[in-house]
């Protein structure tokens, strides 16, 4: 075992042999340099927690030599050496808190160090909701060494009603385990989420009739006229003080309007929609050119409905559908869209299934599926995609022939463009 003074050209002039060697500092004691015959290089500190020979020596690594310096290696091997000479037993310690940590304090540290600073605010929110609704009610007073493969299994198997969040729950875990074995929080390569077989996930693919696009164009326009009128329990203690039947509605603002139109006419997504700023919109050449979305940079092309609706819409504050604060963006759309599904009897249909109507309009038109999936952002990204909203002109009327045959049947059809009439099947 050779000992000299460690600095870099001497660690770099190590040449690895057949078996694993330490070269030992000739400053100071106990601290070295690992060489495996693969060619990696390791800082290492070595020590006895205790007094006497019949002590075993502990060996802790502080880091690849391609991530510290001699000198920042050799200052992390002092302060270790030093608790040592204080009574503490740094690698000892690091077990016991590895041991210790519980899952729910995993979570916490998963999302605050990781999630939080590496993924979009939608992916955060997903996280979370898995993570706290779910992992953090079931698991989270055990440890987190102690969880199992069954443990995660039950959990999942108890989500079975419901098989793509069960498999967001499976998946989730076992982003944060992995995170967690090369955080050294917990031993590298222990997953519980590992293998766990997940359920098979029928894709929706929900989209409106020509009826049901009539029901909906009626409960907008009655919804931002006349209102919505909500229902009240009578059975509940607190009916009687309701307001009386003929003052139970809600007019819904146009800004509310114009979003449910805007998800019809564009097939964008709804944190698409909601995040618009004004600044992204370009009403001359009919586009959204939003700088980030799900799929990254994207340019959604108008259709002459859209960019009517965006041209009548009053401007509040930055952004297109003004939420309560003119510079905060609307959080959702969860009460407004519960009445309209109400009022229009859309039962089970959900907003996205609106980008759905939109996509299916399309291929019914026959205008062919990577136009289609052009206007939906489907596209996978090239060095060209940045140009790709210069050249819109058959987007454009694809975009048109599919906002207008909408428009004709929710009833808010235009008299310029073309419209191609949606056939009814024969009941």
């Amino acid at each position: 075992m050779p000992t000299m003074r460690l600095t870099k050209r001497a660690v770099d002039n190590l040449q690895p042999g057949e078996k694993p060697f330490i070269a030992y500092d000739a400053d100071l004691k106990g601290f070295g340099v690992r060489v495996l015959p693969s060619g990696v290089k390791s800082w290492v500190a070595e020590y006895r927690p205790g007094v006497g020979r019949s002590i075993s020596k502990k060996r802790m690594t502080i880091g690849s030599v391609t991530t510290l310096t001699a000198d920042e290696a050799r200052n992390a091997a002092r302060d270790i050496l030093a608790s040592v000479r204080l009574g503490s037993d740094p690698l000892g310690d690091r077990a016991s808190e590895r041991q210790s940590i519980s899952v729910s304090s995993l979570i916490d540290q998963f999302l605050s160090d990781h999630v939080e600073s590496k993924r979009k605010p939608k992916t955060v929110e997903l996280y979370r909701h898995v993570l706290d609704t779910h992992v953090r009610t079931a698991l989270g007073r055990r440890k987190a060494v102690e969880v199992t493969k069954a443990n995660v299994a039950k959990l999942h198997h108890g989500l079975r009603d419901r098989p793509y969040l069960a498999n967001r729950v499976v998946a989730v875990v076992g982003s944060m385990y992995s995170w967690a074995g090369k955080r050294g929080i917990v031993p590298e390569g222990v997953n519980p989420a590992s293998k766990v077989e997940k359920f098979r996930e029928d894709r929706r693919e929900r989209f409106l009739t020509v009826e049901e696009l009539e029901r909906l164009g009626a409960a907008i326009r009655e919804a931002e006229t006349i209102g919505i009128e909500w229902t009240v329990d009578e059975t509940r203690p607190t009916a009687k003080h309701a307001s009386k039947p003929e003052n139970r509605r809600v007019i819904f603002s146009p800004h509310v309007a114009a979003a449910f139109r805007l998800l019809l006419f564009t097939g964008a997504r709804l944190r698409e929609i909601l995040n618009l700023q004004w600044k992204w919109v370009d009403l001359e050449r009919g586009l959204l050119l939003l700088p980030d979305s799900k799929s990254g940079r994207k340019a959604i092309v108008l259709s002459a409905p859209a960019v009517k609706i965006l041209t009548d819409l009053p401007r509040v504050g930055d952004y297109v559908i003004a939420g309560e604060r003119p510079d905060k963006p609307r959080s959702d759309l969860k009460r407004p869209w519960a009445a309209i599904q109400r009022q229009a009897g859309l039962d089970g249909v959900r907003l996205h299934d609106l980008r759905h109507t939109y996509a299916s309009v399309g291929a019914g038109s026959g205008l062919g599926l990577p136009v289609i999936g052009k206007l939906l952002g489907h596209t996978q990204a090239s060095t060209t995609q940045r140009y790709a909203h210069l050249d819109n002109d058959p987007l454009k009327r694809a975009a048109d022939t599919i906002g207008a045959t909408i428009a004709t049947a929710i009833g808010e059809g235009m008299a310029s463009g073309r419209v191609v009439a949606i056939k009814r099947e024969a009941p």
